[in-house]
């Protein structure tokens, strides 16, 4: 899910496209380092002033993520909207453009203009009427990238996916997140304040829940530490023996709860450091095993079939 929002109006007519997307988290579990937030030069080349006919007006505009920072160069998308709502509540889109610093001719009146840039926005409105106009907005954004680890091992990018929440965990109510299903290296751009990341490592019970804040103009570089480790599980006659073939296997913990199911000779599983219970039921018969879960040591789990 990607929502884009309006930073710094309350038009809730204006017709916006969407613009983009366990347990509890010791502090060392995620980590977070800043760096500047440098964004490479926009693709788009500039424009040459352009030809201002009688009656309208030249508007410039610009980004940037606070009053002492340098313009944003890339990825920006601005939008320009009629002033007066039509019939149906909203206002119509007259212009949109992804130059970093456009220069729009438009005729005289009062326009809403709005820029996004990833799940940031901000939006005003600006008059013109017989000399250009220049308008800067200040977009209090920063960046996050993520990763997940397992002790010192990076966890590979497939097998690990983060989902990004407003607020604290810790905060009461119901929320959806911002963005999902964000990947190893994804930088997800957001507005500056304090933010929850639930990590997934696997599709099982390795869930890691982390507090982080993010500064308007860094780029924060956050690593999860999951305690957990893939364990596979096999059906034999005998130990070394090979795995029988049309197993359905269930994952229970001490208590009884279900954590995964599947059916196959090798299911393998990604799970959160604990005790656990392997049951296997084959050919009308039910086997099981407990067997436990060291953080890193992957490795097979045999249930004998006796």
């Amino acid at each position: 899910m990607r929502i884009g929002i309006f930073a710094a109006l309350a038009l809730a007519a204006l017709p916006l496209e969407a613009h983009a997307q366990g347990v509890l988290a010791p502090a060392d579990q995620a980590a977070p380092r800043q760096s500047p937030l440098i964004m490479p030069p926009s693709a788009t080349p500039t424009q040459p002033m352009p030809m201002v006919p009688a009656g309208q007006v030249a508007l410039e505009l610009g980004a940037r993520f606070s009053k002492d920072a340098p313009p944003i160069t890339s990825g920006l998308t601005w939008r320009i909207y009629a002033a007066k709502p039509e019939a149906n509540g909203q206002h119509r889109l007259l212009r949109e453009e992804k130059s970093p610093s456009p220069t729009v001719v438009l005729p005289t009146g009062v326009y809403i203009v709005h820029v996004g840039f990833g799940l940031a926005t901000a939006a005003k409105p600006v008059t013109l009427r017989s000399e250009t106009v220049r308008e800067m907005f200040d977009l209090p954004a920063g960046g996050l990238r993520l990763e997940g680890r397992v002790g010192d091992v990076r966890i590979p990018a497939g097998q690990i996916s983060f989902d990004v929440y407003r607020g604290s965990q810790f905060e009461p109510g119901d929320r959806r997140p911002i963005a999902d299903r964000v990947l190893t290296g994804d930088v997800v751009i957001v507005p500056d304040g304090t933010y929850y990341i639930v990590s997934n490592y696997g599709d099982a019970n390795s869930v890691v829940r982390s507090d982080i804040r993010v500064q308007a103009g860094k780029l924060t570089d956050i690593t999860v530490t999951h305690r957990a480790a893939a364990v596979t599980l096999k059906l034999v006659a005998s130990r070394g023996g090979e795995a029988l073939a049309n197993t359905a296997w269930s994952v229970l913990t001490p208590g009884g709860d279900v954590i995964k199911e599947s059916i196959g000779a090798f299911p393998r599983f990604i799970l959160a450091e604990g005790e656990y219970r392997a049951i296997a039921r084959n050919e009308g018969r039910v086997y099981e095993h407990e067997f436990k879960v060291i953080t890193g040591v992957d490795g097979d789990v045999e249930v004998l079939a006796r």
